[in-house]
């Protein structure tokens, strides 16, 4: 089990960072329709700044999703039941888990959705 807990320290690290970043870049594409033209909708250059705003504040939506899939996989890991198919309650295979440590579900359950 503590090869699980760092692989989910290690997932919750990097989304931490990522997060961190879309922040940081959320922040400047604000701070950039301050200064730029309002009629950002006409801009010949390219993407507006609505649409890059939007962008990454889908990422950061994302993201956050994420956090919220790793902090509950170390719930599951507090509680015993991390590994345990939440659709079938059969075990979850290994593979799945290194490759995807906030699976919730086995390959089974997720191939029959």
């Amino acid at each position: 089990m503590d090869r699980v807990r760092e692989l989910l320290e290690a997932e919750r690290r990097q989304a931490l960072r990522r997060l961190a970043g879309l922040t940081g870049d959320f922040d400047e594409v604000v701070a950039a329709s301050r200064d730029a033209n309002v009629d950002d909708e006409h801009d010949p250059e390219g993407a507006t700044i609505a649409f890059e705003r939007s962008q990454v504040s889908a990422l950061v939506l994302q993201v956050q999703g994420h956090l919220a899939e790793v902090e509950a996989a170390r719930e599951r890991l507090a509680a015993g039941t991390y590994g345990i198919c939440e659709r079938c309650g059969q075990p979850i295979a290994k593979a799945r888990l290194e490759a995807r440590p906030v699976a919730r579900t086995c390959i089974e359950c997720v191939s029959s959705r």
